[in-house]
């Protein structure tokens, strides 16, 4: 058999890369890639829906008056099972481990951390329990507040009452001091006068009688 001779130096053609192709390779790892995030999280979804089921018998001992706790799954790329609007669970990179959160004014904390229905339930249920006695001392403080402020202006009314109550009393005595010291005065006033007049009338009488008396 006799082969065609080769040129020395020239390397064979390589085909063209074809675009369609790659595309198609490319959609196909999207797909198993969104089928794997997809699996992820509805496992997720589901360790968080057990552990929801778990706390129902401790929220429903909350008294119906009080609407602190408005619970439910919030679906994500991150879903999160909230207790309040400040506590939250939500799954750790492994997907298997609880994280129960809180935000604070100093940022998010953790509260607990693990894998056990059981645990997270225990340290959850003692969440709602402080923040029950939370409330009760926020009533509490604002009930004092409250009867601290009526005190205050009971307190203030009879003090206005007793200063009110004597004004009259004050006011008919000074008008009668007052009076006393004109009366006064014009007494005074008057016997001046009338000492005046009796010593130029005694001056005038004297002169007189002197100047007939000289006469």
């Amino acid at each position: 058999m006799n082969d065609a001779p080769r040129e020395k130096g020239i390397s064979p053609v390589r085909p063209a890369p074809n675009l369609a192709s790659a595309m198609r390779r490319a959609r196909t790892e999207v797909a198993e890639q969104s089928e794997v995030v997809a699996e992820l999280r509805g496992a997720e979804m589901a360790r968080l829906e057990m552990l929801a089921e778990a706390m129902k018998p401790v929220l429903a001992q909350v008294p119906e008056s009080i609407d602190m706790f408005d619970t439910g799954i919030a679906p994500g790329d991150r879903p999160r099972f909230f207790v309040d609007m400040l506590a939250f669970v939500e799954m750790a990179r492994d997907r298997r481990t609880y994280r129960f959160l809180q935000d604070t004014r100093h940022g998010r904390i953790v509260l607990a951390e693990s894998d056990r229905i059981d645990l997270m339930v225990d340290r959850m249920t003692g969440y709602v329990a402080r923040r029950l006695v939370e409330r009760e001392q926020a009533l509490a403080s604002d009930q004092t507040i409250e009867q601290a402020a009526l005190a205050m202006l009971r307190s203030d009314r009879d003090s206005a009452a007793r200063t009110l109550a004597p004004a009259p009393r004050r006011r008919r005595f000074f008008l009668t001091a007052l009076l006393f010291v004109v009366e006064l005065l014009g007494s005074i006033l008057l016997f001046a006068v009338l000492a005046a007049l009796g010593w130029f009338a005694w001056q005038a009488g004297w002169h007189w009688w002197t100047i007939h008396q000289g006469g």
